[in-house]
C-alpha cells in the first residue's frame, strides 16, 4: 500500500484520472446498471473534455491522490455561498480502505472560505458509499430520494456540518 498526497489536479493527470472513473464506475455500477450503459455514461461524464473543462471552473477544487506511481482517487467539489457541493469523489478499487477518500474530503474541507456545510448526493444503492460518507460525519438531510434521469438510480443526499476547526472566513 502506497501513502498517497494530495494536491491539485492538473492537465497532465486527465488520462489517469479518466481510467480511475471508468474503473471504479464498471466496478460500482455494473451489477446495478449494466456495463453498457456505464460505459456510455462514463465516456460522457468522464471524458477528456468534461474533465479538463474542471481544471478551471469557478469556486471549485479538483484534486488527485497521487502514489508518486499513479492516481489512487479524485475529487471534485464547488462552492455556492456557504455550501460546498461535492461532485465527485473516487477511489480506484485497489486503493478503497486505505484511508484515501477521507484525505481526500478532509483536505476539501479546508479549501473553500465561508463553507458552513458540505453536500453530496449517493446513489441509494452503492451501500459502500453511503457507509462510507456516514463514517465521515454525513447525515441525511431528511429530503426523499430523487431518482437521477442518466442512470435511473435514485439517490439521497446527506450533509456534513463542518466542523469549526476546518472552516476558515478571510484570508
Amino acid at each position: 500500500m502506497a501513502e498517497a498526497f494530495i494536491r491539485t489536479a492538473m492537465r497532465a493527470d486527465l488520462d489517469a484520472v479518466k481510467h480511475l472513473l471508468a474503473e471504479t464506475w464498471h466496478a460500482t455500477y455494473d451489477p446495478l446498471i449494466g456495463a453498457e450503459k456505464v460505459g456510455e455514461i462514463t465516456g460522457r461524464w468522464h471524458s477528456r473534455e468534461a474533465l479538463e473543462s474542471r481544471l478551471s471552473a469557478p469556486n471549485s477544487e479538483f484534486l488527485v491522490a497521487d502514489t508518486g506511481s499513479g492516481i489512487a482517487g479524485m475529487a471534485f467539489a464547488s462552492q455556492n455561498g456557504r455550501e460546498i457541493t461535492l461532485h465527485q469523489l473516487y477511489v480506484a478499487p485497489a486503493h478503497q480502505g486505505e484511508g484515501v477518500g477521507t484525505k481526500l474530503v478532509g483536505e476539501l474541507l479546508t479549501c473553500f472560505i465561508g463553507a458552513e456545510t458540505m453536500r453530496v448526493e449517493v446513489a441509494s444503492a452503492n451501500a459502500n458509499a453511503l457507509a462510507f460518507y456516514r463514517a465521515c460525519g454525513f447525515a441525511s438531510d431528511g429530503s426523499d430520494p430523487v431518482t437521477e434521469e442518466t442512470t435511473g438510480m435514485d439517490h439521497v443526499t446527506l450533509v456534513l456540518d463542518i466542523p469549526e476547526q476546518h472552516r476558515w472566513n478571510a484570508l
